[in-house]
Parts: structure tokens; C-alpha cells; sequence
């Protein structure tokens, strides 16, 4: 049966996609800063993120510990939508050097915010909307509870699955995935023949537009995709089997043009890491639910999981996945990516 509370929370996704304005727990109106639109609007207050308002200077380091949890600010002056996005966006810095100056205010209630920068996330937007900005018209209501409802992974379902001949091994099969009220669509490809008895070789791979399809240099997921797979033949010339599981969370659960963003912050001289916290998004917002949601519908109890992240092992065994071994899957370096691949090894614990 369709959630009438999942419903909601993808009109509200959508509507902050489309530029409209949304309202969460019944509390104030919110228009998206990047996507919103009307001529002439001001608000008093912005929601930003922690780590945006640390570059404001209107909060510590310490206080910005969560890069994506939410500050209110207020500055002497209404906000209209263009220095709302030149507040929100980073990458701007250099064409609007002169901000402010802004003054940090409390929240009222925190979840309800947490739940604001939670969904921009989700919409692929930056984390930053005007707040009770002069409108008229209707908003698109929300709550918490809603946005649980949508992330429910019960909802995911298989959709379809057919033979699928790949490069790498013509014994395949492609398994699609899909949920009520989500737009995206999951696919695992599971390679050679499926053996309960035999814990199949497993890779997680979130979707990657630029390394997976158009060769960038910058990541190494082209290369580790298609060199899983091949890992995956040999396993199945061998008697054994594996799974591939593409997850549609473009630049870790960021979206793609968040990540273009991180991009053109590591051009100024930013790691990946820092790139995606001063964007006021996570390190790390992949779905592991949603795997183990996959491997449970393909009937997979226990996997050997190809990672040189021992951080991947540790959140499928809390959602319940049973990885029985680590396989690494280190690959070579190349001029462009060997920063991004220090910073892997460095900051969030790949064991390169």
C-alpha cells in the first residue's frame, strides 16, 4: 500500500527541486536558496549549514563538528535569493567576496531544521533556504516522520530482472529495484550462478556519471567498477559467484551537482573531504540500508565484500549484512586522483 507520509515526503523532495517553497512540523515556510524563484523576495533569516557559517565566521570548528547540521542566521538587511545563494554557495566566494556582516540566532526546534538540510540533501540542492520569505500560494507540508517514512527500505522492491551478456562474463543477470515515491532506481548484476551455499563476492558501488561513463580521471570508480567485475568472472570461472550492487547515490549520497561543486572547491586547493563539508554536506551519505534491503531480495545472507574501507564493513554489519571477509580492491594511482586517494587513506580510513 502506498505511505501517504512517503507521498509527502516526495512532493516535498520535488518541490525543492522545482524551486518551491516547503514547511516542515507545521513550522516556518522554507524557500530553497539555489533552486527558488519570485521576483522580489526577501526574508529576514537564512538556514545554512554549520560548516558554511563557520566560513561566515559565526561559528567555531568545534561547533561545526557536523558540517551539515543547521544554523540560522540574520543579517542587517532582508535577504533577497541572489545574496542568498551567494551566502550558500562556496564556489562564489570569489565573485562576492563581501558578505555580511551576519549574526547567528537559536533555533527553535532542531530536528525540524536537521530535517530541512536533510531533505535539500536528498533533492541533490545546497543546504540553505530562506525562511519565511514574503510568499503567496501553497506549500508542500512535511514532517520527520514522513521523511522516515520514504527511507523505509520495506518499500524497495524488485521490479524487474533479465540475462544480461556483460564484457567482463556473458553468464549475468541484471536485477532492477525500485520504490514507491522514489525516483531512483537500483540495479544489482549478479554474475555467474547463484550458489546458497557459497558466499558470493560482493562490491558496492554508488553510481559515478563521471568515472563510470565518461572516464574521469579525478576518482578511480571507473576502474574499480570494471575491475570488480572481472574480480567477479574469475570468481565464477572458479565455481563461486558475485553481486554487484549500483547504488544511484551519485557522489556518495551528495548528487551530481553538489559533487561538481566539491570538484571545482578541490580546484581551489580543497581535499574531498573538506570540499563536501564546506558545501555543508556529509563525508559520508550513502544508503547501506538499501544494499542490505538488495541482498536480502536476491536471497544473500552472508557476502565476501570487495572494500579497502573497513568503515563500509562496519555500517553493513550494523544494518545487519553478514560480511564474512574483507577482499581489498586497491588499485594504481594516476597523476589526477592521487590526491583523492591520500585523502581516502588519510581521513576516512581506506587501507591504502
Amino acid at each position: 500500500m502506498p505511505s501517504p507520509g512517503a507521498r509527502r515526503a516526495a512532493l516535498a523532495l520535488d518541490a525543492l527541486r522545482h524551486g518551491w517553497p516547503v514547511r516542515v512540523e507545521g513550522g516556518a515556510v522554507l524557500l530553497p536558496a539555489e533552486t527558488g524563484f519570485a521576483a522580489g523576495v526577501t526574508a529576514p533569516r537564512m538556514l545554512i549549514s554549520a560548516a558554511r557559517a563557520v566560513t561566515l565566521k559565526l561559528a567555531n570548528q568545534r561547533e561545526a563538528a557536523v558540517p551539515e547540521a543547521p544554523v540560522l542566521i540574520r543579517a542587517a538587511e532582508p535577504f533577497d535569493l541572489e545574496t542568498a545563494r551567494a551566502v550558500a554557495d562556496p564556489a562564489l566566494d570569489l565573485v562576492h567576496p563581501m558578505k555580511g556582516p551576519f549574526a547567528a540566532e537559536p533555533i527553535g526546534n532542531i530536528e525540524t531544521a536537521r530535517a530541512a538540510m536533510e531533505l535539500a540533501r536528498l533533492a541533490g540542492i545546497l543546504p540553505a533556504f530562506l525562511v519565511e520569505p514574503a510568499l503567496e500560494g501553497e506549500v508542500q507540508d512535511v514532517s520527520s516522520a514522513d521523511l522516515v517514512e520514504w527511507k523505509d527500505t520495506r518499500r524497495l522492491q524488485i521490479a524487474s530482472r533479465a540475462r544480461l551478456p556483460v564484457e567482463a562474463c556473458e553468464d549475468a543477470e541484471i536485477v532492477a529495484f525500485r520504490a514507491l515515491d522514489d525516483l531512483r532506481e537500483h540495479v544489482a548484476l549478479v554474475i555467474g550462478k547463484q550458489n546458497g551455499d557459497r558466499a558470493p563476492l560482493v562490491r558496492l558501488h554508488s553510481e559515478c556519471l563521471t568515472g563510470d561513463i565518461l572516464g574521469s580521471l579525478k576518482c578511480d570508480c571507473g576502474p574499480q567498477l570494471h575491475a570488480a567485475l572481472h574480480a567477479m568472472a574469475d570468481e565464477a570461472k572458479a565455481g563461486g559467484w558475485g553481486v554487484l550492487l549500483y547504488l544511484r547515490q551519485e557522489g556518495r549520497g551528495i548528487g551530481l551537482v553538489n559533487k561538481l561543486r566539491a570538484y571545482r572547491l578541490q580546484d581551489f586547493g580543497f581535499d574531498t573531504v573538506d570540499a563536501n563539508n564546506r558545501l555543508g554536506l556529509p563525508t559520508e551519505a550513502r544508503d547501506f540500508p538499501v544494499a542490505a534491503r538488495m541482498l536480502e531480495l536476491l536471497g544473500v545472507h552472508a557476502i565476501r565484500l570487495m572494500t579497502n574501507n573497513p568503515a563500509k564493513v562496519a555500517a553493513l554489519r550494523e544494518v545487519g549484512v553478514d560480511v564474512i571477509e574483507r577482499v581489498p580492491h586497491q588499485l594504481p594511482p594516476n597523476p589526477h586522483n592521487a590526491r583523492y586517494l591520500e585523502t581516502k587513506r588519510d581521513r576516512t580510513g581506506h587501507l591504502l
